[in-house]
């Protein structure tokens, strides 16, 4: 026989819901508000009814006290239950359904009560202060219980006090208005109560939706789950709102853009100075997979907008696989001249092998010599004029690939760099660049040709190269510049648009420029201007003239 479920015990507490929460705490606060108001508000009402009995006893002990028969029956006749001040007295009580009328003599003698056993006794309160002439308000207690009491003196026709009228106030009656206004008030409490949990079901509701009727438990874990993703992921992540300030970044964004904390609460603008980076963020370059440079970094961006009317910027690290495109690039290009060079080899020793075999030894001999010769004269010319080995081994490549393209890539006479390169791989990055995009420029034209000039002045590196092209057009000569603007279909493993932008930031991070114009005869010339991209020269030691009775001075040569 199977065993019995447990029993389900009732949990008591809040409940889980934001939506149930926020709603409960609404209507205890709002209960509590009711509670609170009707508190403070009974509160002075019943000093006010309590202040309201004792004026009107006051207001009636005056009127009585002005009534010339009482203060006359008080000096004329006796104070007997049938006398003219009791009867007085009596009418004036029942006209204004106060408890009592107490007229007094200056012995503190009644001559008027309700209760006719009463008069010609002393009364039980004291009326010092009424009988010299104060007018005096209190609650107090008496033979006929508690009271509310109005006391003043009683003036004869000269003017002179011949006792007081008393006059009294049933406190029940005022305690019996307090009581029949608490109804009304807690009328007006629940339906304060009732608007207040209106609004209340309300505004949870509203609450209810944006959450998506989440428990504070489920909030919290989303939380806590979104702080890992953004901190975890390997793509920066940057939340704009609907001002266009920067909300968060992750610490992958921090490291791509170089920004810290500082950046929240600002835009991109301030946050990141004008660029096109700021553009894309901003949301006034529009699209997908947007290229971009920041500092050295090639990024790849992309905005999607929020319901709030605030935007998403996701951005990718593309550095490394854009190095690696342009190698294969560059690669594939040396392939395509190793693979002329191959078929034309083949060609030279098919020629050489057809001169011996004509026993032609010498015309053999001279052609081999051509062959080597031009080859072993263009690495020459180069390494005369630039002695940067990485620069000079890249040249000598770029004009093998040149050749192969029916380009002639010229090194300029004027050209003169010596080995004092403090980056010879960002001159390499910039030359390469440059070089590649005017092999394209005049690649299938007529005489194309591609000239390269590089010399030093002082510590300052003067890069130009210039082609025969069609050249670029005036408008257009600031838009080359631009990351991701191109003119040429994309390569296989990405975009273009990218070189151009390099070279400039790598120019401006050396306090240099780059710029672009027209070329003597046609085409396009780049201008690249490095400046401090030199060491200082050094000087060779001092040599001294060691012969015997030599007085030369020592001798400095600059290397």
């Amino acid at each position: 026989m199977s065993a019995p479920l447990p029993a389900r015990r009732l949990r008591l507490g809040m409940p889980r819901r934001v939506f149930s929460q926020v709603l409960l705490m609404q209507v205890t606060i709002a209960a509590g508000v009711a509670a609170l108001a009707t508190g403070l508000f009974l509160a002075p009402l019943s000093k006010q009814l309590d202040h309201e009995a004792m004026r009107r006893a006051l207001a009636i002990a005056q009127t009585t006290a002005q009534d010339p028969q009482i203060a006359e029956g008080v000096l004329t006749t006796s104070p007997t239950s049938d006398g003219p001040v009791q009867r007085e007295a009596e009418r004036i009580r029942r006209a204004t359904h106060a408890e009592y009328v107490v007229v007094m003599d200056t012995r503190w003698v009644r001559w008027s009560h309700p209760t006719a056993s009463e008069i010609g006794r002393r009364v039980s309160t004291d009326p010092t202060d009424a009988l010299a002439g104060k007018n005096v308000m209190e609650i107090d207690k008496g033979t006929l219980g508690r009271s509310a009491r109005g006391k003043v003196p009683l003036y004869d026709a000269g003017h002179r006090i011949v006792g007081a009228v008393s006059v009294g106030i049933a406190y029940d009656s005022v305690r019996a208005r307090l009581i029949s206004a608490i109804p009304g008030l807690f009328a007006y409490a629940g339906g304060a109560l009732a608007v207040g949990a209106l609004a209340a079901w309300l505004i949870s509701r509203r609450v209810q939706r944006q959450t998506r009727d989440l428990a504070f438990s489920d909030i919290s874990a989303l939380l806590a789950e979104r702080e890992a993703m953004l901190h975890g992921i390997r793509e920066g992540v940057v939340a704009l709102d609907h001002a266009g300030r920067v909300r968060l970044l992750n610490d992958e964004a921090r490291r791509l853009l170089g920004i810290g904390d500082e950046a929240v609460g600002r835009t991109p603008d301030e946050a990141l100075g004008e660029g096109r980076t700021t553009d894309v963020l901003a949301g006034r370059v529009t699209g997908t997979d947007l290229l971009t440079v920041r500092g050295q970094r090639v990024l790849v961006a992309n905005r999607m907008p929020t319901g709030d009317g605030g935007a998403v910027a996701t951005l990718r690290d593309r550095t490394e696989l854009e190095q690696l495109g342009r190698e294969l690039d560059s690669t594939r290009g040396l392939i395509d001249a190793l693979r002329a060079q191959d078929h034309e080899h083949a060609n030279r020793m098919h020629t050489l092998l057809g001169l011996l075999e004509l026993e032609m030894y010498d015309d053999a001999v001279e052609f081999v010599g051509e062959v080597v010769g031009d080859h072993r004269v263009t690495a020459e010319q180069v390494t005369e004029k630039i002695q940067d080995p990485l620069l000079a081994a890249l040249l000598v490549g770029k004009a093998t690939v040149a050749a192969e393209r029916a380009v002639a890539l010229w090194v300029s006479e004027r050209t003169r760099l010596p080995d004092r390169l403090i980056d010879p791989r960002g001159l390499v990055t910039v030359v390469g660049n440059l070089v590649d995009n005017a092999l394209d420029a005049v690649a299938g034209t007529l005489h194309a040709r591609v000239e390269v000039e590089l010399r030093s002045e002082g510590r300052t590196v003067v890069l130009g190269v210039r082609d025969t092209g069609p050249g670029i057009p005036v408008d257009q000569r600031e838009l080359v510049f631009t990351e991701g603007w191109s003119t040429k279909e994309p390569p296989a493993h990405g975009k273009r648009g990218i070189g151009l932008s390099l070279v400039r930031r790598l120019a401006e991070r050396q306090g240099g420029s780059a710029t672009v114009g027209a070329a003597d005869g046609g085409g396009a010339q780049f201008t690249v201007v490095l400046p401090e991209a030199l060491t200082e020269p050094e000087l060779e030691p001092a040599v001294f003239d060691e012969s015997p009775g030599s007085t030369a001075a020592p001798k400095e040569e600059a290397r």
